[in-house]
């Protein structure tokens, strides 16, 4: 993402009290509306928002997903003076980074070991495949080239996490975010109630369509309610599976930023030490101190809650209101010329994706 991986630079700052000042209030208050109303009609007590299963209600559609949505309503229906649109892409540039790193408490690192060999060779190959492929398409229908790299993370990991991540290290700018994320959430939601169909229509088993699931919904939600929609085994498994790939961001994003720096530099111009950036590492130690089960549980008068999910809350907080702020940047008569490609790009990679992990199943499960 433009701004999001850089050296500082000297502004000049406005005068206390400016025009400035209030219309920058007014890009981060849009920002928390947007991203508040997201919430409430996530928890919404209907279909598609909740959808009932064995297992209990699920919540499918993300708040990130409704906040993008509702910021992109916001912005082309509002007249918003450009400097709120600039301060709102301000707050999504410092969330993201921090977002990023607190995401990394909600993941177990060991759960790489317990999913099993050969399912962890299926999304191994899926992983590559997809990010080879989505490249590839994007060439063909003339994407571009950042756009369809953001894309193959989307597909290849975990959706809008592997995106903005994904962003700073390929220097992508705001409308390669734009694109990919809404490509990536759409064909995400598609997938989510496609699978369990074609799944019983195929006769997959359990732990085949739970593998199926798992290595092709992007988001881990998706994930979740399309594979306990289709058993409660099934859901286990695809839930496992995903939050592998999930944990495999980490060196995905090292390959990425190491292969992104080979082509666009001299191999003697490539500073390894800032080829990651810092938000990587945090990613990596809040990870690694949750395996190690040393983030502890914090008690209130209340009760008691683990400190890793408090900040996987955080994370997930901070993510909703740096969508907000995205949407709030979107113009949708440039993406009405620009997307169509995208769109396309997505569809096709998500297409071969769920074609090589179901023959990979079929051979090797």
């Amino acid at each position: 993402m433009e701004g999001l991986h850089e050296l500082p630079r000297v502004e000049t700052k406005p005068k206390p009290g400016g025009p400035w000042l209030r219309d920058s209030w007014q890009g981060y208050l849009l920002s928390i509306v947007v991203a508040a109303l997201a919430y409430a009609l996530h928890y919404l007590p209907l279909p598609p928002f909740r959808v009932m299963s064995a297992s209990g209600a699920r919540y499918p559609v993300s708040a990130a997903i409704i906040a993008i949505v509702g910021g992109v309503l916001v912005r082309n229906v509002l007249p918003l003076p450009h400097s709120s649109v600039e301060s709102a892409k301000g707050l999504a540039r410092r969330l993201i980074p921090i977002m990023i790193v607190l995401s990394g408490a909600g993941l177990n690192l060991l759960r790489v070991a317990t999913v099993g060999y050969t399912a962890l060779l299926i999304t191994l190959v899926c992983i590559g495949v997809s990010m080879g492929a989505t490249i590839w398409l994007s060439r063909l229908l003339g994407l571009w080239h950042r756009t369809g790299l953001l894309i193959g993370a989307g597909t290849a990991i975990c959706g809008t996490s592997a995106i903005v991540a994904v962003a700073p290290l390929v220097e992508a700018e705001d409308q390669d975010l734009m694109l990919s994320i809404g490509t990536i959430n759409i064909l995400g939601l598609v997938l989510m109630f496609v699978l369990p169909a074609a799944g019983g229509l195929l006769h997959l088993k359990d732990d085949a369509f739970g593998v199926w699931a798992g290595t092709t919904i992007h988001a881990v939600p998706q994930v979740v309610a399309a594979g306990f929609a289709y058993s409660a085994p099934a859901g286990a498994l695809a839930t496992l599976v995903k939050l592998v790939r999930v944990t495999l961001l980490a060196p995905f994003l090292f390959v990425v930023g190491y292969l992104y720096a080979r082509r666009h530099g001299s191999r003697m111009s490539i500073q390894y030490a800032r080829l990651v950036p810092p938000f990587v590492y945090g990613f990596l130690a809040l990870a690694l101190l949750n395996t190690l089960g040393l983030l502890p549980v914090l008690q209130f008068r209340f009760g008691a809650s683990p400190l890793a999910d408090i900040l996987t809350n955080m994370g997930e907080l901070m993510l909703t209101l740096s969508m907000a702020a995205m949407g709030l940047e979107v113009n949708v008569r440039f993406l009405a010329h620009t997307g169509g490609r995208a769109v396309l790009t997505g569809v096709a990679a998500s297409v071969v994706l769920c074609v090589v992990s179901l023959l990979l199943i079929r051979v090797l499960l």
